[in-house]
């Protein structure tokens, strides 16, 4: 990290580690920056999304419809944007059967992201978004994968740097705070959280989110912990009623100005332009799960139109809204959802498969998997 990057307006100081190299340590928030009409306008229209999405959730014929699509697809662009590779495909084939696919390390870490957000979730009722909520969120996250020799759960007690693998930390783009002003940051970062300010909401969350980046507090994981936060700040501040609105589509589509916006911000103290990505960041994600919303919904009512019309059993129409949470099947869930005998659930199964809705990906005789390939197309999509 060459210090002559850092120019006066910078927001924090450089500080030699005990290694003797620079790091940056971030003063608290929240900074003075002028916020102009470009980015009042940016937050008009960033709100009027976010609003149009929050009509979505209050309207959902059932309030998890949609909440596990839009989980999955942010955990699988989340973990992406550092440079782990897992298809939504293998993600929820990975949850149904987690051993099938044992030569793909990197589907089990998104897992683990679906498995912190859903824990912080639940969590959120009865403790607020807090030092001791991120530390469990990162024990979720890193516990049984790769990483879990970095110390999950804890931050960390040693220097840390940001920059390619294998390169001296010298030519790194970023050094974080070193450990002793690192505590004193993440003290600052919770007060900060909690503290009543005149901020617009959105502007007081993109000013976090760098402000947790700029710490990066733990060994591994800061990145996807970072953007998991802003879900959840969202959901315990109230702007959502369901957690519908997750970043990562449109940090990963913009991955090198995500990266270096938040670096101008050390660098420079450029607010304006990081703060202008975000609040672009949240009109279009916002807009994109409205659309994505209309598509599920519509689809779910074709295909209660197909089982209702079908002349059957009413049991493969109580299968459908299952689908959209878990659009992976087996005949063991099936008859979970139903409470009725396997023979039962085979034959509501297989009205599915008829009616292409379903799929049997396996190809075996046994311990057979299906799956909703409509539904995964439209999460999926770009």
């Amino acid at each position: 990290m060459d210090p002559a990057d850092f120019t006066d307006d910078a927001p924090g100081e450089l500080v030699k580690t005990v290694e003797g190299i620079w790091a940056f340590v971030p003063h608290p928030l929240p900074p003075k920056f002028d916020i102009g009409p470009a980015t009042i306008n940016r937050l008009s229209a960033a709100d009027f999304a976010l609003g149009q999405l929050r009509g979505v959730g209050q309207m959902l014929p059932n309030a998890q419809l949609l909440i596990a699509p839009f989980l999955r697809r942010e955990a699988v662009l989340s973990s992406r944007i550092e440079g782990t590779i897992a298809s939504l495909d293998q993600l929820v084939l990975f949850e149904v059967e987690p051993s099938r696919d044992p030569q793909n390390p990197d589907v089990g870490e998104v897992a683990n992201y679906v498995s912190a957000m859903q824990y912080g979730l639940t969590r959120l009722e009865e403790l607020p978004v807090s030092l001791r909520l991120i530390r469990e969120l990162h024990e979720k996250l890193l516990t049984g994968v790769r990483g879990q020799d970095k110390r999950p759960g804890e931050f960390r007690q040693t220097q840390n740097a940001i920059g390619q693998q294998g390169r001296p930390v010298e030519e790194t783009r970023y050094i974080p705070p070193p450990v002793a002003q690192m505590n004193q940051a993440l003290s600052e970062f919770e007060f900060f959280l909690h503290e009543p300010t005149e901020l617009p909401f959105l502007i007081k969350l993109a000013l976090a989110h760098y402000q947790f980046e700029a710490i990066h507090p733990f060994l591994d994981g800061n990145g996807r912990i970072g953007r998991l936060l802003l879900s959840l700040l969202i959901c315990e501040k109230e702007y959502l009623t369901q957690p519908m609105l997750y970043l990562s589509g449109f940090l990963e589509k913009h991955r090198d100005r995500y990266i270096d916006s938040l670096l101008r911000v050390s660098q420079s103290g450029d607010w304006a332009g990081w703060v202008d990505f975000f609040l672009e960041g949240v009109a279009e994600q916002s807009a994109d799960a409205v659309d994505r919303s209309g598509l599920l919904l519509k689809l779910r009512e074709q295909y209660r139109e197909k089982a209702q019309t079908a002349r059957a059993s009413a049991l493969p129409l109580l299968l459908i809204d299952e689908l959209f949470q878990n659009p992976a099947l087996t005949i063991t869930m099936a008859r979970r959802v139903l409470d009725v005998t396997a023979v039962s659930a085979q034959r509501s199964v297989d009205r599915l498969v008829d009616l292409g809705i379903l799929e049997e990906v396996t190809g075996q005789q046994r311990n057979r998997i299906y799956l909703a390939r409509e539904i995964m197309s439209i999460v999926n999509a770009e």
